[in-house]
């Protein structure tokens, strides 16, 4: 049985794919089992080495996999280009940062085992399962999948069935650079949900998640089958807070594309944006410009594409239908915006924090815009809902103070998304928008186990407090030196 990729665009034959069942995914799993040694054995640098072949060859063939990705997911070449960029960059971080946060680390037992060393390693987990999305089919599996394979985990990665040509690409990538590598340290299994599913019961280590809330969901439930842990990197509604004394320019420039590039169908774009009433005229006023000739397309002129998941489109006429009902002003588009696979900008405004378009995901390119009397109701609009991935703040003298009040995973201050660039600072969500995190330290922590190790260096003959029995004199001694200890 096979399954079809198409261009979302105009519905072309992208590549057909196997839909692998339950005894071919643990198939796969048991070889990936198989080469953990031969990966965990080569060591921090032996991984390094081999991740860096893989990157420069990613690298070397940046329009090959450019020119796939905007055949089979949709976003204009230039777009899918800063992904490839993307994702080397992070590839490069968590090879060259690996050995430095994983390496085993000396802490102080305390006075009571003075005469104990101890350290805490962080191991390999063995075989990770890596469920990737359809919006960024390149970067965001690759969040996961580097920075295991940087722990010393073998990878079995399952695609969104709408982009299984780009990881077939990623994963034929990694094997071209290194033909040493046994079948297994790096594999693929294609198919719909009920792959999924089987991934996550085939005995891997851990699942790495990144999609919708609901379907996050699932994968959470089907992992308590067998405890497998999870991380989940789920749906956002991401807010923006544009104070009075921001850069209003800046702000409406950043918005504007944080809200439609790749068709506004990015976990942690712009969904909903808060501005006070003071500036709210002038910004909107330049945040329409911005937006002025704007279009989606797939030509090399449009500024984004068309939506890669057709259901996706329904959610966005749901959406704008109910603005409709709710006596939404829109500024700019409207229902007749949205067409069968393009959806050309919508902006709205005047919606009561109940409208679905500013409680549910709307993942599409739409945006709302609404007036606070000041900062602090915009924070407490941008707070008051179940997702919490990432928040934006706009102004020049109180963007710290602001960010720390914001309940988010991530939040950015005077730009949009940067933080996603950046190896070194790890993202993840809060609330409904998941847990965990992959990137930084704690996204190459998330692949690996932690484990405490402890020596006893010499003995204390007659004080041994971990004795069944005891010296009658050790606990009055203890007593004496923690009473000093904690000031009593």
């Amino acid at each position: 049985m096979t399954f079809d990729s198409l261009n979302p665009a105009d519905g072309s034959l992208v590549a057909s794919f196997p839909v692998m069942g339950e005894a071919e995914v643990r198939g796969v799993v048991g070889t990936a089992r198989q080469a953990t040694a031969w990966w965990r054995g080569l060591g921090f640098d032996g991984r390094a080495e081999r991740l860096a072949a893989w990157r420069r060859d990613i690298w070397r063939r940046v329009d090959e996999i450019a020119e796939l990705i905007h055949r089979e997911n949709g976003k204009p070449v230039e777009d899918a280009v800063l992904e490839v960029v993307l994702t080397v960059e992070h590839l490069h971080w968590a090879e060259k940062n690996a050995a430095k946060v994983l390496r085993a680390q000396k802490v102080n037992p305390g006075p009571l085992f003075a005469n104990y060393s101890a350290r805490v390693n962080y191991d390999p987990l063995g075989v990770v399962g890596v469920i990737g999305p359809w919006n960024y089919p390149l970067y965001s599996p690759n969040s996961a999948v580097a920075f295991a394979l940087a722990v010393g985990n073998t990878v079995v990665l399952k695609p969104s069935e709408f982009t299984p040509a780009v990881s077939q690409w990623y994963v034929d990538a990694f094997a071209a650079a290194n033909p040493d590598a046994p079948e297994g340290v790096l594999s693929l299994v294609t198919g719909l949900g009920e792959t999924g599913a089987a991934l996550c019961n085939a005995g891997v280590d851990k699942i790495g998640f990144t999609g919708s809330t609901r379907t996050g969901k699932r994968v959470m439930a089907q992992c308590a089958e067998t405890l497998t842990p999870v991380v989940l990197e789920c749906g956002g509604k991401d807010p923006v807070i544009v104070a009075g004394d921001a850069d209003l320019r800046a702000a409406a420039r950043a918005v504007a594309w944080g809200a439609f590039a790749n068709s506004g169908q990015t976990c942690v774009g712009v969904e909903r944006v808060y501005v006070v009433d003071a500036v709210a005229d002038e910004f909107t006023a330049l945040l329409l410009e911005q937006l002025d000739g704007v279009r989606s397309g797939q030509d090399a002129t449009a500024n984004y594409g068309p939506m890669t998941m057709p259901a996706q489109v329904d959610v966005v006429r749901r959406h704008v239908a109910d603005a409709v009902e709710r006596g939404a002003t829109f500024l700019k588009g409207g229902p007749d915006s949205i067409g069968e696979r393009f959806i050309e900008p919508i902006v709205m405004t005047d919606l009561p924090e109940d409208a679905l378009a500013v409680r549910e995901e709307t993942f599409g390119p739409t945006l709302t815009l609404c007036r606070v009397d000041g900062v602090d109701e915009g924070i407490k609009f941008a707070n008051d809902h179940d997702y919490a991935l990432s928040a934006s703040v706009f102004s020049r003298s109180h963007g710290d103070e602001i960010a720390d009040q914001l309940r988010a995973g991530q939040v950015s201050i005077n730009a949009v998304i940067a933080f996603a660039g950046m190896g070194a600072v790890p993202m993840g969500g809060v609330g409904a928008s998941g847990f965990g995190r992959v990137h930084g330290a704690d996204g190459l922590r998330e692949f690996a186990q932690t484990r405490g190790v402890v020596r006893q260096k010499f003995g204390l003959p007659g004080f041994e407090l971990i004795a069944i029995k005891r010296a009658r004199h050790v606990l009055p001694v203890m007593r004496k030196v923690l009473s000093v200890r904690h000031g009593l």
